[in-house]
């Protein structure tokens, strides 16, 4: 049985993994199962699959941002990131997350 997505493995699996290493080494382990040595450390540390991510609270304020966005349409992201005091890559996630794309056409709006 062998995972290749990116996804965490499943806990049954994870399981099985460690009862095989009781076995083998870590080294042998890893490469039946095509994971990592390093994976199967931290399986035996603690088997259970994280669920959640520990990531602060971002920095931007998402109403203020589609607010510029609205007011200002034609502007580059890092001249938004300049008055959010933020990263370009970090306005570029942002407007992932509201869901704007960035502008098609080459003419100027009329605003």
């Amino acid at each position: 049985m062998m995972y290749t997505n990116l996804m965490t493995y499943p806990l049954k699996f994870r399981q099985h993994v460690l009862a095989i290493k009781e076995k083998l080494t870590y080294a042998k382990t890893a490469s039946r199962f095509g994971v990592g040595m390093a994976s199967l450390m931290r399986w035996n540390r603690r088997i259970t699959p994280c669920t959640t991510h520990n990531k602060p609270a971002t920095k931007i304020d998402m109403e203020a941002l589609a607010q510029d966005v609205a007011t200002y349409p034609d502007d580059y992201q890092y001249e938004r990131a300049q008055r959010f005091g933020v990263s370009a890559q970090g306005i570029r996630h942002a407007l992932k997350r509201l869901r704007v794309s960035r502008k098609k056409n080459t003419s100027a709006s009329q605003s």
